[in-house]
């Protein structure tokens, strides 16, 4: 072979390379962009050694993919891929159904797809989708549409007559009639808003029918739900429907409503009732709702009396709190306390000796120590009675308001002096005073009711700290009834509230001589000891009452702040007694 030829040789070798790695070059650029188009990125090997080449130029060109190929995609986790496949796959089927088949491009994001998607569920393509087919020569698709549109406009017409529509003159597909219409046929319930528009046009009995259908289906289902099934009557205006819907709402069922049932051998219905109305009722007695009579004697005649303990028990625990009394540990609804609490909750009068059993009956409370750095870890307790607190105001109130109405009844002003006394100890001065305004004293015979009358009002007057005007009082009421021993009591503490010591000892003193018991003269000094407001003025008079007798007035050691040790510093602690 000459030179010259080999060159040639060469040169067409040379080419032949050339042309084969451009080729090569342009199926790689081809492969990256299928990959790229149909989410199959994952993948990093040449299209010479993967099958995924073959499998994307398959879906490239419309084709389906075999089974052992959707495998081959799901085993190397190309699930998107695998999801455009069988979105090709369907489209390709709505091609043929819908006599698309001319239309080559198969890729998901046609606007073919979404059209042929509209069609199979019969929804009604926009004026641009229409346009569209036409536009490419899809005529046999569009009159598919055509032809769903015809159907639906028959099925339009048929509603508005089985529905009495017919007034509304807007007959076109698009009118808000039709899917109204084609609700109430799917047996859906009427939103708010569908009934306000077809007020709003006039059909009212087009609204009619929709509830009675509504209510049918309500009344088919809560005879299901009450198993009353062998009821024939399905009519919603049927007597057991509006039963059923007293039971839904957990209402009380009145004895007609009962014999209804029992005359039709309902006796499940009457079960479920009886089972749905008393777990209602201990819903209610749990939430805090006392029970009413009616409910009672229903509970009664039914045989739930558990559920009238446990509101007992429930009502009990509520007015142990509301009185203070938590720390009294029967909660029996047997309990002697809850008839009493039950009473004064009432307002009713207790019996003496429920008042005798209030003051025997003790209870043990937490007597709480307070320093300026923290509450003492360990609570001291004391015993008290239950005649004391939120009971002895609830008492004294309730004997204030019967005295006044019988003061009212007879005009007898004895029971004025008897309601001052009581609103004083309930706490109530101002409404003691008041009761005593106006009396025209000189119109009173009686000199022994002007000294209580007059000693009531005095007390009051020291009760708000009018000490002046209490003296005023106690003085008259002296000169009215010298032998009474109830002023110069008044008189003994108005001196201490004054802290004239040795003046208020005198006038106990004088109490005494008159029948007064010195422990009530205790229980003033110990009031006046208690209500100090100064505290300097509390060490000076229990200073006084130590000095004078320690061992009788040792209780009034506890009303002194004492100085303590407390993590080596020095604090004051104050008791602060009940």
């Amino acid at each position: 072979m000459g030179e010259s030829q080999l060159k040639e040789t060469l040169e067409a070798i040379k080419q032949e390379q050339q042309h084969r790695f451009q080729e090569f070059g342009n199926l790689e650029f081809e492969f990256s962009k299928l990959k790229s188009k149909y989410k199959a990125t994952k993948d990093n090997i040449s299209w010479q050694s993967s099958r995924l080449y073959f499998i994307v130029l398959k879906l490239e060109s419309g084709n389906l993919l075999t089974d052992s190929e959707v495998k081959w995609l799901r085993a190397n986790g190309l699930h998107d891929t695998n999801k455009i496949a069988q979105e090709i796959n369907r489209f390709t089927q709505l091609k043929s159904k819908y006599k698309a088949t001319q239309y080559q491009d198969s890729y998901p994001d046609s606007q073919l797809y979404q059209i042929l998607k509209k069609l199979d569920i019969a929804e009604r393509l926009n004026n641009s989708e229409y346009n569209w087919l036409l536009n490419n020569q899809l005529l046999e698709t569009a009159e598919v549409f055509q032809q769903q549109e015809s159907v639906k406009e028959d099925h339009f017409a048929n509603l508005r007559d089985e529905y009495q529509a017919i007034k509304y003159s807007d007959l076109s597909l698009s009118s808000p009639l039709y899917r109204i219409l084609q609700n109430i046929d799917a047996q859906n319930n009427l939103s708010e808003s569908e009934i306000n528009w077809l007020e709003q046009q006039g059909l009212s009995e087009t609204i009619a029918i929709a509830q009675e259908l509504e209510q049918t289906r309500d009344f088919a289902a809560l005879r299901v739900k009450y198993k009353a099934t062998e009821y024939q009557d399905s009519s919603p205006k049927s007597h057991l429907y509006k039963i059923f819907k007293k039971l839904d709402l957990s209402n009380h069922l009145g004895e007609q409503d009962i014999n209804f049932l029992r005359k039709r051998k309902l006796t499940k219905t009457i079960e479920i009732y009886h089972d749905k109305y008393a777990n209602n009722l201990k819903l209610n007695i749990e939430s805090g709702k006392a029970l009413n009579e009616l409910e009672i004697e229903w509970l009664k005649n039914n045989g739930r009396e558990d559920i009238i303990i446990l509101a007992q028990q429930k009502h009990f625990a509520a007015l142990k709190s509301k009185y203070d009394v938590l720390a009294y540990q029967d909660k029996s609804h047997t309990s002697f306390l809850y008839t009493i609490l039950q009473k004064l909750e009432l307002k009713e009068r207790l019996e003496p000796t429920e008042f005798a059993w209030l003051q025997e009956t003790k209870i043990k409370v937490s007597q709480p120590t307070y320093n300026y750095y923290s509450w003492q870890k360990e609570p001291k307790y004391q015993e008290k009675n239950l005649v004391s607190g939120k009971i002895w105001i609830a008492y004294h109130t309730i004997e204030a308001n019967l005295y006044e109405q019988e003061f009212q009844r007879t005009d007898n002003k004895w029971n004025l002096a008897n309601a001052s006394s009581h609103w004083r100890k309930a706490d109530e001065p101002e409404q003691a005073l008041q009761l005593t305004n106006n009396l025209e004293f000189d119109k009173i015979k009686e000199n022994k009711l002007k000294s209580a009358l007059l000693t009531s009002r005095g007390g009051a007057f020291r009760d708000i700290e009018k000490l002046d005007k209490a003296e005023n009082c106690a003085r008259q009421a002296i000169e009215y009834q010298q032998k009474s021993h109830h002023p110069y009591t008044l008189m003994g503490a108005i001196c201490f509230e004054r802290h004239q010591y040795s003046d208020g000892e005198y006038w106990f003193q004088e109490a005494i001589k008159r029948g007064a018991n010195p422990r009530d003269m205790d229980s003033e000094i110990k009031r006046v000891v208690k209500n100090a407001k100064d505290e300097n003025k509390r060490r000076e008079v229990i200073e006084y009452l130590l000095k004078k007798d320690s061992q009788r007035y040792s209780w009034a050691k506890s009303y002194l702040k004492k100085p303590q040790y407390n993590d080596k510093k020095l604090v004051y602690i104050t008791k602060l007694p009940t």
